[in-house]
């Protein structure tokens, strides 16, 4: 019983720890606060609403777990990152000036 009781609470931490080292549970927001244009929020139910899964990004170009992955305009400006896909094919051009306060907000 002893051993039972143990192994509850050993996987019930692993869980609890697995859980906090994500970035963004699915349909939820994560915002990113360092940008000289304001905060990116970026919002999981969008991209799921779009047709993306969590594997599509994760976990490359982005790790899980949230400021493991550092990037700049410049990156996604070169198709890496949030480029790989706001390239204007697939999603919105992010480099076009229209589309900044698509994902800065002030």
């Amino acid at each position: 019983m002893r051993k039972v009781i143990f192994l509850v609470i050993v996987l019930s931490a692993v869980i609890f720890i697995a859980s906090t080292s994500m970035a963004v549970p699915p349909g939820k927001t994560v915002e990113f606060k360092d940008g000289k244009m304001g905060k990116v929020v970026f919002d999981g139910k969008k991209h799921a609403d779009a047709g993306k899964k969590c594997k599509a990004c994760h976990p490359k170009p982005f790790q899980m777990k949230k400021g493991t992955t550092k990037f700049t305009m410049k990156d996604i400006n070169a198709g890496k990152f949030c480029g790989a896909c706001h390239n204007g094919e697939v999603a919105f051009k992010a480099s076009e000036a229209k589309n900044c306060k698509k994902c800065h907000k002030r």
